[in-house]
């Protein structure tokens, strides 16, 4: 069974909806006591990373996410949810996070003449082969919202990039985690081969 996490934050019924179309063992939940039900879990987001981390922490997530985790079990992050992964983040101040991943959040830097947020459809540029992206053409495009950007301090953990005026990480992997930056929910079809290959994924 996957579970997605509801701490207040994020686009559960698009997430839902989408992860429905490949499955019918998906549920959305809102106690942590339950995580232990899940083999998969989904950690959606939209949001800023400082008030991301404070709805983790006031509804008594962390610690269940962390020990699911630590017994091998698979989690997707998406959006704010992979950069809640990191290390630390910069928005509104330096925030500690889950600490799945090193390495910071901290905003993009662009070109003058693109603004931000980064509100729209950019193709992935591909670093390595993985399961998670099997299937995936070249040149298919994903969409994304964000102002911040995640950077690893491995960059053996980047599965793909993407371009904004400067390259910036779009996906990446680490033992039974997985992040995307982009929305896979909003980016159908292709994001719904990456739903199927996490859900089939066996890390």
């Amino acid at each position: 069974m996957i579970g997605i996490i509801n701490y207040g934050l994020g686009n559960l019924s698009s997430v839902y909806n989408a992860f429905r179309k490949v499955t019918d063992k998906v549920e959305i939940f809102e106690n942590p006591n339950l995580i232990n039900k899940y083999s998969k879990i989904i950690l959606p987001g939209v949001g800023s990373f400082k008030i991301g981390m404070e709805f983790l922490y006031k509804k008594n997530w962390i610690k269940g996410i962390k020990k699911h985790i630590k017994e091998g079990k698979s989690l997707l992050g998406i959006c704010l949810g992979m950069q809640l992964m990191f290390e630390a983040g910069d928005e509104d101040g330096v925030t500690n996070g889950l600490n799945f991943i090193k390495g910071k959040v901290k905003k993009m830097r662009v070109e003058q003449n693109l603004k931000l947020p980064h509100v729209g459809w950019n193709n992935l540029l591909y670093k390595q082969n993985h399961e998670f992206l099997e299937g995936i053409k070249k040149n298919v495009d994903f969409y994304f919202v964000h102002s911040y950007s995640c950077i690893p301090d491995d960059y053996n953990e980047v599965l793909a990039e993407f371009n904004y005026g400067n390259n910036f990480v779009a996906c990446v992997a680490k033992n039974n985690i997985i992040g995307t930056q982009f929305h896979p929910e909003k980016s159908l079809p292709s994001g719904l081969i990456l739903i199927k290959n996490f859900i089939n994924w066996r890390n």
